[in-house]
């Protein structure tokens, strides 16, 4: 008999759309990865005692705090996984990794520079007693997306010249959707900016294994005002009564070079009618070219410079074998994933990191210089800069 290896007690803070999708990870990954720990879920922490407490019955808590400083005093906590606004994210990452807690921090990992910067900080002088902290990028665990990493890390593309990124919602497209938490700059931090845009930044750093140097960027706030919901702190909601101002961009355009030299274009925005969750990247070298959508996420098209022009095009990868990354522990080729996978995944190469003792990716250092290049991008709409260098980067 096989022994069950040792736990992992998690706490977790926030239970809405975040939290109900690293629950589902937290259940789902040791069913179906072999995992060096094994995920146990422990307490759920909000404020609202009788919500937390179906939320707790519904995805699968041992336990609830409403007081999530009570979670950090838990002597059966290992790791606490933060699921809250921005706003948030820095006192109580700080505060879990003082308390000798692992930390996993949703994106972005903070609210500004400075915040980041303190957390960063912190996870550093943790990792020196063996404590780590990681910031939650999740599409970088789309097999499709890895697959993208692999094929440039293996030199697939040869000289990055062009990157192409867009991530187009439409949620708050109507000007009567109510106002909710994601468009107050005191609890966000930005809009689209920092709620999606953060990912493309992410993932085509992630994808090329290089930095952005500066950009130069426009924001826009395309309906100032919006209907107050009847209750607050969700995504959508029920409109109520009065008006509130929107404090953050409801769309971000920036150019940007990377560190090697090459030109990229970004564009995030909520108010793309007919886009839900379109991630875009494409990628082009002086040896061959990548693209991905994420409305068509088990596909990357991969274009090889060396073939012949006869019969030279896009080829269409369905990234669903189990050579593939991730994927031999699902299901059979051919039956693609989903956006809750990356969730999973994250644990997967979470929950390994910690057993071995490594400092998980990506890092809360990794957090900040994303934190760095969307304070440049804001610093650039806001003076018309036409080039905006960002912190730390030649």
């Amino acid at each position: 008999m096989t022994p069950t290896p040792p736990p992992l007690r998690v706490g977790m803070i926030g239970y809405a759309f975040m939290g109900v999708a690293h629950s589902h990870a937290w259940r789902t990954a040791p069913r179906f990865f072999d995992l060096p720990l094994t995920p146990e879920l422990t307490v759920l922490a909000g404020r609202d005692p009788a919500a937390l407490s179906a939320a707790a019955d519904r995805l699968g808590w041992a336990g609830t705090e409403t007081d999530w400083h009570r979670v950090l005093e838990r002597t059966d906590v290992d790791l606490v996984d933060i699921c809250t606004p921005g706003d948030t994210h820095a006192e109580i990452a700080i505060a879990a990794l003082e308390a000798g807690k692992h930390v996993l921090c949703e994106k972005p990992l903070a609210n500004s520079v400075a915040e980041a910067e303190a957390m960063a900080a912190a996870a550093e002088r943790a990792a020196a007693s063996g404590v780590r902290a990681m910031v939650g990028f999740t599409y970088r665990r789309v097999p499709a997306v890895t697959l993208a990493r692999k094929l440039v890390a293996d030199g697939r593309l040869g000289t990055i010249r062009h990157v192409r990124a867009q991530y187009l919602q439409d949620w708050i497209a109507d000007p009567a959707a109510p106002m909710s938490w994601r468009l107050q700059k005191d609890k966000a931090g930005s809009g689209a900016l920092g709620d999606i845009g953060a990912h493309i930044v992410d993932l085509t750093q992630f994808i090329t294994g290089q930095r952005l140097t500066g950009v130069s960027a426009l924001l826009e706030t395309f309906v100032k005002k919006r209907p107050l919901p009847a209750s607050t702190g969700t995504l959508g909601g029920v409109a109520g009564e009065g008006m509130g101002e929107v404090t953050v961009d409801d769309a971000a355009v920036f150019l940007g070079r990377f560190t090697e030299g090459a030109l990229a274009t970004f564009e995030a925005t909520r108010f793309a009618l007919g886009r839900k969750n379109a991630i875009r990247i494409e990628v082009n070298g002086s040896a061959g070219s990548l693209a991905f959508d994420f409305e068509d996420m088990n596909v990357l098209h991969f274009y090889d410079g060396a073939d012949p022009a006869e019969t030279a095009g896009f080829r269409r990868i369905v990234v669903t074998e189990p050579e593939h990354p991730y994927v031999g522990a699902w299901w059979p080729a051919g039956h693609g994933l989903g956006y809750e996978h990356g969730f999973t995944h994250q644990v997967v190469d979470l929950v390994a990191a910690l057993a071995a003792g490594e400092q998980p990716t990506p890092s809360f250092a990794d957090g900040l210089q994303v934190q760095r290049v969307l304070d440049a991008v804001e610093r650039s709409a806001a003076d018309r800069s036409t080039w905006t260098p960002i912190e730390g980067e030649s």
